[in-house]
Parts: structure tokens; sequence; C-alpha cells
């Protein structure tokens, strides 16, 4: 019987999440996640095809976690204004549990290498973004926002307010501030009136 292995896919993604909080992408290489971790590269080899596999990976396991919340506050369509206002809270609050994650999405796809990812990974990238569209155009409808100019301001109180809140604090290397969720969430009711 073959022995488990040492080293499972969580623990080599979880170093790629690490290396690339520390360094950018660019710090994340087949070798320096092995050495992360204590294995030998094969133990890398083994699970990811390559270093683009890895990258797309390391980034689609952190926006799909991110998204699970996000959809789940979305789905409040009892009262689509405090769907809203939760879905902005999430982004916040999200982002303070996983600070690391938060950090790595401050990148885009595009830095993780998307121009060559499989197109198994690519056709998850679309389908996650397919789904975050889809649910916004729900939530602008409900909200009875027909127009472009208000289904722009329903993408902006949900997605662009709590990202922008998120990305100040990061990229100055700042904790989120205790009301930053609160706040968020006061703005994206104020804006959608």
């Amino acid at each position: 019987m073959a022995r488990p292995p040492r080293f499972d896919t969580d623990q080599l993604l979880d170093a790629a999440l690490r290396l690339a909080t520390a360094g950018g992408p660019s710090a994340v290489t087949m070798s320096a996640v092995a050495q992360a971790v204590g294995a030998p590269s094969g133990s890398v080899y083994h699970r990811f095809a390559g270093r683009t596999a890895l990258l797309a990976e390391v980034w689609l396991r952190t926006v799909e976690r991110f998204q699970e919340g996000y959809f789940a506050a979305l789905r409040d369509q009892t009262d689509p204004r405090r769907a809203a206002r939760s879905a902005a809270r999430h982004v916040v609050a999200w982002s303070r549990a996983h600070p690391d994650e938060a950090a790595l999405l401050l990148y885009g796809p595009g830095d993780f290498g998307r121009a060559d990812w499989s197109e198994e990974h690519t056709r998850r990238a679309d389908a996650g973004n397919g789904r975050v569209f889809a649910s916004l155009g729900t939530l602008a409808e409900a909200l009875g926002a027909r127009d472009p100019r208000e289904q722009e301001r329903v993408a902006l109180a949900v997605v662009d307010l709590p990202l922008s809140v998120v990305r100040r604090h990061l990229r100055a290397g700042e904790p989120l501030p205790p009301y930053a969720e609160e706040l968020t969430e006061e703005s994206t009711a104020a804006l959608l009136g």
C-alpha cells in the first residue's frame, strides 16, 4: 500500500499564498513553495503541472473562497437593500479575517499569469466572474435599477466602495479600522438611497 502524501495541495497553496503576500506573484515558484513547506520539488510538480498551474490554483482558490460568502450575502432576495449592505460588509469582514488572501486579491488574475492558464482554469475564472455579474444584475433589478447609470450605482455600492476601503488600508500596511464594516455598510446604504 502506498504511503499517504506528506504534503497536501492546501499546504502547498498556503505556502504559495504566503510567498505572494510577501513578495508578489513573482515570488511564487515551484522551488520556493517546496522550500517553504520543506518538501521535495517533486511533491509540488506532482500536484501542479508547472508554475502557471500553481499560480492559477492559488488565485482561483482565493477568489472562490471570497466569492462563497459574497454570494451568500447577495442571496437575501426578501430585502435587496439588506443584501447589498451585507455584500458590501462581507468584502471588508472577509478581508479583515483573511488579510493574506485580501492582499493577494489586490493583484489581478493577469499578475498570476491568466493569459497562459489552462482551459479548465480559465473556465473556472470565467464561471466565477459570470456568477458575480449575474448576481449584481439580479440585485440591481431587485433594487429597481433599470438604466446603465443606476446599475453602475449598484456596482459602485457593493463592489467598488468596499474594495476601496480595504485597498487603501492594505496598501498602506495598516490594519482595517474597527469601524470599517459599519462605515462601509452605512456608505453603501447612503449610495443606494
